[in-house]
């Protein structure tokens, strides 16, 4: 098995150069196309998309401007006109992918390209891509008896404590939420002042306010990741270019490949797929004045220490930090997350937010995951977490025919494999599922993404992948 290296420093070996032409992508094949869920027409409603942010005591209407709960919200100046060609920086060829699909390059240095999107309202899937996909798909209805690697929720989960304290909240479900005590539990785990926190349900659900709320001109998401951002500024109406990181350079940024002019920049850091962990330092560099730099950091309490995050910094202008408690405590059916971000886009954001948008429920969870012993928990997890993710890598490098992406830091791995959309297909057949890899631009059909299991299950699986590897070889 080849290991992708580190970052190489000054002195690495050149890059070959990329082509002048971007190629279409690849479309889908068959098996990957089976079991894409029916493509969800029409503009994401706040209803539709998991209610949005408590922004502090119940009962609260949304700031005048608001459209209420139903509404499509979309702020001025977001009319989804076509962003400019202008070149990508120092990094990067630059795709303008307008409806006809045509791609107009204007190259200059790096490796890193940004890709135009055309707007489609209400689509869903771009340049043969299936944005709205994700990894619980495959663990639906008489799925949901394989073993599950598809899903990043940690497994046994969520602990019976939080449990007992969920369930004690329902006593007070005859009342409408008050997200006042969650909201300033955030807060001071992150050492901010409740001005500067958005209660949302699930992180997810932001990224539909971040899009109806802020008046972009020219988006930037930065993939592979998590496609639901860019899912959201379609829907909203903006045109979305994309900046695709390289897998000869193991999906690391390089600052200079996102276009200068640029107004919302959105990536993940540990990126999903790819469980690539960027420096702190390199993403506070593509922070501009009039830029709004989002960082989705739903897998960062998977990280020990937490180490190169962003959510607690207040000197990075434009910053907005999302997270998540869904994947360390079991929580993806509850629906919990936050904003950290300054107070004037907190505010904008609470505008196109329905009346109280998170339930009880799960405000009693957000409070009870920002105690001391539940984040000293946390952190036991995520250092488990990491021992458990380098025996996957270590039984993967068994095979020769698998490439691991790293080094990772999530609490899954991107795997490289000839045939992989076939293979997946076998593993189902031997009781696991795993995440197919050709839904996330600057990916293919070759791809899988594994969710980090505890060593026996890992053993299992790679048990049943080489299995499935060698017959795909006969």
């Amino acid at each position: 098995m080849r290991r992708w290296p580190t970052p190489p420093g000054a002195a690495a070996a050149p890059m070959r150069p990329m082509p002048s032409r971007i190629p279409t992508p690849t479309p889908m094949s068959a098996d990957s196309l089976a079991g894409v869920s029916a493509s969800a027409s029409g503009s994401a409603s706040a209803s539709g998309s998991a209610a949005s942010a408590d922004g502090g005591s119940a009962g609260s209407a949304p700031a005048s401007g608001s459209t209420g709960s139903s509404g499509s919200a979309r702020s001025t100046g977001s009319s989804g006109s076509a962003a400019s060609a202008a070149s990508a920086a120092s990094a990067g060829s630059v795709r303008s992918a307008g409806s006809s699909g045509s791609a107009a390059s204007a190259r200059s240095s790096g490796s890193a390209r940004s890709a135009g999107s055309a707007r489609s309202s209400g689509s869903v899937r771009s340049a043969g891509f299936d944005l709205r996909h994700h990894g619980d798909a495959e663990v639906r209805g008489a799925d949901a008896a394989l073993t599950d690697l598809a899903v990043n929720v940690r497994a046994g989960t969520p602990p019976e404590w939080l449990k007992a304290r969920i369930a004690a909240s329902l006593d007070g479900l005859a009342a409408y939420p008050d997200g006042r005590a969650a909201r300033e539990a955030v807060a001071a785990r992150h050492g901010l002042p409740a001005g500067r926190v958005l209660l949302t349900a699930g992180a997810a659900e932001a990224f539909v306010l971040l899009a109806r709320a802020l008046p972009t001109r020219r988006p930037v998401v930065v993939h592979p990741q998590f496609t639901e951002p860019e899912s959201a500024l379609r829907d909203a109406g903006h045109t979305v270019e994309r900046v695709v990181l390289d897998e000869r350079d193991g999906f690391r940024l390089t600052p200079g490949a996102v276009p200068e002019d640029a107004d919302l920049v959105v990536i993940g850091n540990p990126t999903n797929p790819t469980s690539v962990l960027h420096p702190a330092d390199a993403l506070a560099e593509l922070a501009r004045p009039g830029r709004t730099l989002v960082v989705d950091e739903a897998f960062m309490d998977a990280v020990p220490g937490e180490r190169e995050s962003l959510a607690g910094r207040t000197d990075v202008p434009g910053l907005v930090v999302l997270r998540s408690l869904t994947k360390t405590w079991g929580l993806a059916g509850l629906r919990i997350g936050y904003v950290l971000a300054e107070p004037d886009t907190v505010t904008a954001l609470e505008r196109v937010q329905p009346l109280w948008p998170v339930s009880s429920p799960a405000l009693v969870a957000a409070e009870a995951c920002c105690t001391p012993s539940a984040l000293a928990e946390a952190a036991n997890a995520a250092d488990r977490m990491a021992a458990d993710r380098a025996h996957l890598a270590d039984r993967l490098a068994e095979l020769a025919e698998v490439r691991v992406c790293g080094p990772a830091a999530g609490s899954f791995l991107l795997i490289r494999l000839p045939g992989a959309a076939s293979i997946r297909t076998r593993l189902r057949e031997l009781g696991f599922a795993v995440r197919r890899g050709d839904t996330f631009p600057g990916l293919g059909p070759d791809w899988l993404r594994l969710a980090v299991r505890d060593p026996a299950t890992t053993d299992r699986f790679v048990i049943a992948l080489a299995k499935a590897v060698a017959e795909s070889a006969d």
